[in-house]
């Protein structure tokens, strides 16, 4: 898309608090740093976990992560760069490319697998886990790959290019749009020097996540790999100014403000609720 005008902000959100994450594995011994941990559920309500992998030692993903479930949640995994396979219990299947997004709403279950479908080189993504009001946890699981193609993208006057995979921004609207937690995902790429401002709805939690160069917002530096959670101090939106060349994703959404239950890939509101997941995985009627 050309280019766009600038969005103008009264004032942008300071930052709360920068998180560094915690490496650790997860599948069958992939390594990733895990950003947004379950201490910061309830501030990042309704978002439940964030993890970032970069690497290129094949011995890092290769093993992937082999079928297991899911209950009471969506997963979005953003891949920058390399190859993975996705297959579910829906019958849902698909390649998941560099610059494709994998949109899945496990709800009352769903059981699937990830595996790299390349021996070596350059693997980068994302997996953002988002919850589902009580409501919808119970309903039918599903599935949507979005190829790049798929995705809204706008570059405004200064090169600042903005791949709009959730919400909208600056007038376009993304791939995305999900009632109840009304969430904003957006991959955005700065030159240097250049800032990109965007509005982000009053009470809705936000965080910029760091994953190329150094960002300053509100005169606070953020380095590589870092994650800014913003304030909720009244500001109409964040203005993100690169240091250098930088990309940045931009994460906001409508709180739920229900109670969370966590077991594993289990999310639900009650420990009842997580206790009968269990109980219908064991039985074999958890995807069913």
């Amino acid at each position: 898309m050309s280019a766009q005008t600038r969005t103008m902000l009264a004032r942008s959100r300071t930052i709360e608090r920068q998180v560094a994450g915690m490496p650790t594995s997860d599948g069958a011994g992939v390594r990733l740093t895990r950003v947004l941990t379950q201490p910061l559920q309830r501030r990042l309500d309704p978002y439940l976990m964030l993890d970032a992998f970069r690497t290129d030692r094949r011995e890092d993903y290769i093993a992937g992560f082999p079928p297991h479930p899911h209950r009471g949640f969506e997963t979005i995994t953003y891949m920058i760069a390399g190859r993975m396979r996705h297959r579910d219990s829906t019958g849902g299947e698909g390649l998941l490319e560099s610059g494709a997004v994998q949109w899945m709403t496990a709800a009352r279950g769903i059981i699937h697998s990830e595996m790299p479908e390349q021996e070596d080189g350059l693997m980068e993504g994302f997996q953002l886990w988002l919850n589902l009001p009580a409501h919808a946890k119970m309903q039918p699981a599903a599935y949507r790959d979005i190829p790049p193609a798929a995705i809204p993208e706008l570059t405004l006057e200064d090169g600042v290019r903005v791949c709009v995979i959730a919400g909208a921004s600056h007038g376009v609207d993304g791939a995305v749009e999900r009632p109840d937690t009304e969430p904003l995902l957006l991959d955005v790429h700065l030159p240097a020097g250049t800032v990109f401002a965007q509005p982000i709805a009053s009470g809705h939690n936000a965080f910029v996540y760091v994953y190329r160069g150094e960002v300053s917002i509100a005169g606070e530096t953020v380095p590589d790999a870092r994650m800014a959670i913003l304030a909720n101090d009244g500001a109409d939106g964040v203005a993100v100014t690169a240091l250098g060349d930088a990309r940045v994703l931009l994460v906001a959404g409508r709180p739920l403000g229900e109670a969370i239950a966590q077991y594993g890939p289990f999310v639900m509101n009650t420990q009842a609720e997580l206790e009968q997941a269990l109980a219908d995985y064991r039985d074999g009627t958890l995807a069913g």
